[in-house]
């Protein structure tokens, strides 16, 4: 005996109506659960921004004392940490030393310089 293509039609529809129905609250309460992950990859995001931050830093500085004929910029190490440039080696002397940290600190999202790990030959 075969049904009606019809009355399977209205099955159907009935199935995923109910079924849709009845998915709407298990979804809603699985939202909760979402707001940790968006957290989670908001905090994963600032990371790589402040990550790519002092990388950026980090080469502007250095670029700019290659840049500098006062300065021997190969002699100079730059690492940055969260805005903070440290600066470490060895320049000819003090004026050397002061424009280094001065021309660092001009540097866009630089917040300070550390230098005393920078020595002078004299």
């Amino acid at each position: 005996m075969k049904k009606p293509i019809k009355h399977f039609a209205v099955t159907a529809m009935t199935a995923t109506a109910l079924g849709l129905l009845l998915t709407g609250p298990v979804m809603a309460a699985d939202a909760p659960s979402v707001q940790p992950i968006m957290l989670a990859a908001s905090e994963a995001v600032d990371n790589a921004e402040d990550a790519v931050s002092d990388t950026w830093i980090t080469s502007k500085v250095k670029s700019t004392f290659l840049a500098d004929s006062k300065l021997s910029g190969i002699d100079i190490k730059v690492e940055t940490n969260k805005g903070v440039v440290t600066l470490s080696g060895v320049v000819a002397n003090d004026e050397e030393h002061d424009l280094a940290v001065a021309k660092a600190k001009e540097i866009k999202g630089v917040t300070a310089v550390s230098a005393e790990a920078l020595k002078t030959a004299d």
